[in-house]
């Protein structure tokens, strides 16, 4: 890979977005690395993954020079490019192990529907993010189906409307953003979730994943029926029955 750096720290794996002298922008090279890349991780020992950049940008969106060198190019054409980047939004959903975005500086258009397309995004205290595409006559349009689920629709509208940019506290506080970190701390406090996750069964997060985003396509009766199948299911693993007898066994010893 050219764009894309991929790392395994133990049960942790890393993609790292390697075009800082772009601002890490997303080209179709770069797409297609991404996905080659959470394909990869979503096989073997790995049991989260996270997605930051190299320099001091997480990534300022899609790549406007490459994008200026196809602007004559057919529909189909340009219809293709973008499946790249919606492919990987649609991988990291269809992951069953958490995808966790860890952002410093800016996350810009797509870079900042990249971030909200993880399960988990953690920023560091001096991060900003935007939707700015209306600015230069584009439109936002594969990352507000992220945005609209995260934030709600006035604000949603507000943000890919105005394209202001956001603090991380600011982002945090409309549920654009999971957690902010201290920059001093940033580093440390994000392992420490990465580790969290890494520590938790494995069964259990990948049918918690599993069922979190099927509830989008349900109404609350079904949800709640497609709820009892997934408890009852959990029931059965070796994870839940390890975890409930340890739990009743310190109980025991307490008492």
């Amino acid at each position: 890979m050219n764009n894309v750096v991929v790392t395994v720290e133990g049960p942790i794996g890393f993609i790292t977005l390697a075009r800082p002298e772009k601002k890490n922008a997303l080209d179709r090279m770069t797409a297609d690395e991404l996905a080659q890349a959470l394909f990869a991780l979503s096989e073997g020992r790995v049991r989260v993954v996270a997605i930051n950049g190299e320099g001091p940008d997480f990534c300022a969106g899609a790549d406007l020079t490459a994008l200026e060198q196809m602007i004559d190019a057919p529909r189909q054409q340009h219809i293709e490019d973008a499946k790249a980047l919606g492919h990987v939004f649609h991988t990291i959903r269809r992951m069953e192990k958490p995808v966790v975005a860890l952002v410093k500086g800016r996350a810009f258009a797509g870079g900042a529907g990249l971030a909200n397309a993880c399960d988990i995004v953690l920023a560091h205290e001096e991060a900003k993010f935007a939707y700015p595409e209306v600015t230069i006559g584009f439109v936002p349009a594969m990352v507000m189906t992220m945005l609209r689920r995260s934030v709600g629709e006035k604000i949603a509208f507000d943000l890919v409307s105005t394209g202001r940019v956001v603090s991380a506290e600011e982002a945090k506080s409309i549920g654009l953003v999971s957690r902010v970190f201290p920059a001093p701390e940033f580093d440390q406090r994000a392992r420490g979730v990465l580790n969290q996750l890494a520590d938790a069964p494995p069964s259990a997060l990948a049918a918690t994943k599993t069922l979190f985003y099927k509830l989008d396509t349900l109404g609350f009766l079904d949800g709640i029926s497609e709820g009892i199948v997934a408890n009852a299911d959990a029931r059965a693993t070796p994870a839940f029955r390890e975890g409930v007898i340890r739990f009743t066994s310190r109980r025991k010893d307490k008492q």
